[in-house]
């Protein structure tokens, strides 16, 4: 079903804004203006010189911070030109959960919206309510944020229960991990079409510093503490593919917060992040003042197939103050000698919840076709269609049937309780699955054999791998939802699906405005290369 001129001019007429939406953004406690603008520039984080596609000209992108209860009004303007890139663009928010009536400025392209093409603008309300946490944002569109666009979104909470645990949190003990590539996507991309075989990165990054084989010695980031004070550092994965491991030398860590979700205080050595992970850990600066190690070396792909890649210089420096400016005398390691590294299935959260039986059983089976860039979820590999999934059901579709077979949309009953089940597979590598508008009782994680009915962490990305892993959420924020991998070439290659609830309720809410009906007109008539 695509959208002609007739139809975007009918969409006009039915989609009105709700009469009370202004009065109610207005009457928010407090509406923060932010404003994206998307942009190429050269860039070089490991020392190697390339087109990007960033934010305001830097990467990461910008920190956006806000208080619980801040309803925040992105603009983005779309600045790009360089055609190596794609060029249209559209901004996800990883871990806020986009209530129905506010579906329409989800930002997942073709699901939810159409992209912003260049020269365009589109103003995102993303209203926060009660949640708090470690967030980020990143472009949803194809692979685009492998070429830059990705960084921090923190929501604090003055009233924070774990907040006797640390004594700073601020935008200096934030910790962004990713992989990086010399290469432009639209090339990457059609390499890996051609032969089935994931790119494999140059480099890892911390905070946007990194370096490989045989490149300049980019100085590595640095981290200041004092001597005595209680840290709580942010960790984001920001990575399209790698899966980074994190310690400091001589220093535990305690994990406080997983994807937005206060835990159980958990004290460890060693922390594995997937792509599109968070966790806040608290670290204590006890030890002598000096230099220390924070190393964070990572996993993604045969390391032979690139090269340039050296995961041991994937690292930053712990410094207190007073210690020399200088590298660490340590030797560069991969971790502790004796680690005592998370284990997913043993994290609580804060407020134990005990998730009531599901109503609805599904199993996902994931299966790639060999020597091809093609991912099936049941048999399905994922298109995006040319009209988004939300647009088909304010339209009137009820059912899996009114929509494509290659959407993968599953339509789920409201407020039941729905698990989902991936068995155990053989592939080398775990995806870490993300649900969008919502998160999910982690039942069985992939980290081991152990059911937990009873108090198991609600986050929004986790593993599925060799040991299976088990979710369960409720569907009580009706939505068409994505449900993918986010290793973002495995998404691309059609390893994901919908989750739409409540279909009546989103057509009885959902009001969007006429900014956003008429994106998709807009980017339908764009040439193939400004797209």
């Amino acid at each position: 079903m695509k959208l002609t001129t007739a139809s975007v001019l009918a969409l006009l007429a039915i989609l009105k804004p709700h009469p009370a939406s202004s009065v109610v953004i207005q009457s928010r406690a407090n509406v923060k203006p932010i404003t994206l603008n998307i942009v190429n520039a050269d860039l070089a984080p490991d020392g190697f010189k390339r087109s990007t596609v960033v934010v305001n000209g830097t990467y990461p992108a910008p920190l956006i911070t806000a208080t619980k209860g801040d309803t925040l009004q992105v603009t983005v303007n779309n600045q790009l030109s360089d055609p190596t890139m794609r060029r249209s663009t559209t901004i996800d928010y990883d871990g806020i959960f986009f209530q129905t009536e506010n579906a329409f400025n989800e930002g997942t392209p073709f699901v939810t919206t159409c992209p912003i093409g260049p020269n365009a603008s589109y103003t995102y309300t993303v209203p926060l309510g009660q949640q708090a946490g470690t967030f980020w944002y990143h472009s949803q569109l194809s692979v685009q944020y492998v070429d830059g666009l990705r960084g921090p979104l923190i929501v604090y909470d003055p009233a924070d229960p774990q907040k006797h645990l640390y004594d700073i949190d601020d935008a200096n003990t934030i910790w962004q991990v990713g992989d990086w590539w010399h290469n432009t996507t639209i090339p990457l991309l059609a390499g890996y079409v051609a032969t089935g075989i994931v790119p494999v990165s140059d480099t890892g990054t911390f905070n946007g510093i990194g370096r490989f084989n045989g490149g300049p010695e980019v100085p590595f980031f640095v981290q200041n503490v004092e001597a005595g004070k209680r840290y709580r550092f942010r960790i984001i994965n920001t990575s399209a593919r790698n899966v980074f491991t994190i310690s400091v030398d001589s220093h535990n860590l305690t994990i406080i917060e997983a994807d937005g979700v206060s835990t159980q205080p958990m004290t460890i050595n060693e922390l594995e992040i997937l792509a599109g992970q968070r966790y806040s850990v608290v670290l204590t600066a006890d030890q002598k003042v000096d230099n220390y190690w924070i190393n964070a070396p990572y996993v993604g792909g045969t390391p032979s197939r690139n090269l340039n890649q050296n995961a041991t210089l994937s690292r930053a420096i712990l410094r207190y103050a007073g210690a020399p400016e200088v590298d660490p005398t340590a030797p560069m390691s991969s971790g502790p000698d004796t680690p005592n590294a998370l284990v997913e299935a043993n994290l609580r959260p804060l407020v134990a919840e005990l998730p009531p039986p599901p109503d609805v059983n599904l199993t996902l089976n994931l299966v790639v076709t060999d020597g091809k860039a093609q991912w099936n979820v049941n048999n399905v590999s994922y298109v995006a269609p040319t009209t988004p999934t939300l647009v088909k059901i304010l339209d009137g579709a009820n059912s899996s049937s009114d929509f494509n077979i290659t959407e993968n949309t599953f339509v789920l009953p409201k407020n039941k309780v729905i698990q989902i089940d991936f068995p155990p597979n053989d592939d080398d590598e775990a995806h870490p699955f993300h649900l969008h508008g919502n998160n999910f009782w982690v039942i069985k994680s992939n980290s081991s054999d152990a059911i937990n009915e009873v108090n198991p962490i609600r986050r929004d990305v986790v593993a599925v791998g060799a040991a299976g892993t088990t979710v369960r959420f409720v569907t009580d924020n009706p939505g068409p939802w994505f449900f993918h991998c986010h290793i973002f070439w495995h998404m691309q290659a059609g390893l994901a699906t919908v989750m739409a609830s409540g279909l009546d309720d989103i057509r009885n809410d959902v009001k969007p405005d006429n900014d956003w009906a008429q994106l998709c007109a807009a980017y339908a008539a764009l040439p193939s290369d400004e797209q």
